[in-house]
């Protein structure tokens, strides 16, 4: 594996998946589903392991990899789903798992192959809409290891992978939960019975549930060379960035080829063509007084929860008197979401460093979090999922 394929963001990793399915092969598809104590990822991590060896994403920061492999290979052979556990608390170096690998924790980990009942889950992700993936760890009661079920929240209801009702699978106690991980785009274990009735000893079925939301889509504004980097850093953090242009002269694919997608438009048509919601986060570079201030208000008068504006304090004081010129005057939850000077303080200069900051700066607001040092941070880095009273993640 390279670095390249270990380190790949996960719109990355889900749309290989997507190829694989329609190519012949024997791909094993490695999904974190239980981690205790400390790990490097999270439930949800994956990694897809083709018939060479060659793996794309992470579930691990390589200390388990050539064990992956070989269980994949494992799997392949059987063409059965295998529930595999790593056990990475043992400090001792005589044992397997206690080479220093440092996470500190117990991981299990779901390999199964890749086949058609995984389409509905990338085709979700890549038409932009969240979806639910529930498979079975432990089966009973007509279900079996790695039969799937799928949680639409289009339709509130479970339905199997070919869009029939998925009739043996305990609705009324998945989908509550699948719908809310659908949305969070985050991943648990749920033990249920059948009808939806509380676990009972020795029969329960348990089941993976794995959120799987739409990506959140970074627009940056602006053509010049300094937007580049923001795209390509965009991109590689697993948002769908779309750079924005308000020249037509320009070939922004070409300039870049890092952004998902890119679109010439005006100020005033940005609100008809782009469709900015509240998982859209905004940066404005455009280098342009005039095209800034009529992009910012366009993006205030959206539910867009950062907007971004590259330049100093002085200039957008500015371009307050502009607005108040106007008797468009910034009300208090216009200024909440407005970030300007853009960026954290990291301290640096060069244009990848500014992108850096940027990016990073987006990330904090999305995922609900005051920037600082992880050493200062009490508790785990990753926030803890609670599925249900019975579910674990």
């Amino acid at each position: 594996m390279s670095d390249h394929t270990w380190s790949a963001p996960e719109t990355e990793v889900v749309q290989r998946i997507r190829e694989r399915i329609d190519a012949e092969g024997s791909d094993v598809l490695a999904t974190v589903v239980g981690v205790e104590g400390n790990a490097y990822r999270r439930p949800g991590a994956k990694m897809l392991i083709d018939g060479s060896g060659v793996g794309v994403g992470s579930i691990t920061a390589g200390c388990l990899e050539d064990e992956l492999l070989a269980a994949a290979a494992a799997v392949r052979e059987s063409g059965r789903p295998e529930l595999v556990t790593y056990d990475l608390t043992n400090d001792d170096e005589t044992d397997v798992w206690g080479l220093g690998v440092g996470c500190n924790g117990v991981i299990e980990v779901l390999l199964e192959p890749l086949d058609e009942t995984y389409r509905p889950a990338v085709e979700a992700f890549a038409a932009g809409t969240d979806i639910a993936v529930l498979t079975a760890l432990e089966g009973g009661d007509g279900i079996e290891r790695g039969d799937r079920a799928y949680y639409r929240p289009s339709e509130k209801r479970l339905g199997a992978p070919d869009g029939t009702d998925a009739e043996a699978w305990p609705d009324d106690a998945l989908s509550e939960p699948a719908a809310d991980l659908a949305k969070r785009g985050r991943a648990g274990t749920l033990s249920a019975e059948r009808g939806g009735e509380s676990e009972s000893e020795g029969d329960a079925l348990e089941f993976f549930v794995d959120g799987i939301a739409a990506p959140s889509e970074l627009l940056v504004f602006g053509t010049g060379h300094d937007v580049g980097p923001v795209a390509e850093l965009g991109e590689r953090n697993g948002f769908r960035v779309t750079v924005v242009g308000f020249r037509g002269a320009i070939d922004l694919r070409s300039r870049f080829p890092a952004a998902h997608r890119t679109v010439t438009t005006s100020p005033g048509s940005i609100g008809t063509d782009l469709e900015i919601d509240e998982r859209t986060y905004a940066v404005v570079m455009t280098h342009n007084f005039v095209d800034d201030r009529l992009t910012v208000e366009a993006l205030l008068d959206s539910p867009a929860p950062y907007v971004g504006l590259m330049g100093p304090n002085e200039r957008f004081e500015e371009m307050r008197e502009a607005f108040d010129a106007e008797d468009k005057t910034l009300e208090e939850s216009d200024l909440a979401r407005l970030y300007t000077p853009i960026g954290l303080d990291l301290g640096g200069a060069s244009p990848y460093r500014i992108a850096h900051s940027i990016v990073a700066e987006v990330l904090a607001v999305e995922n609900g979090r005051t920037p600082a040092h992880l050493a200062e941070r009490d508790g785990h880095i990753h926030d803890r999922v609670d599925v249900t009273e019975h579910g674990r993640d």
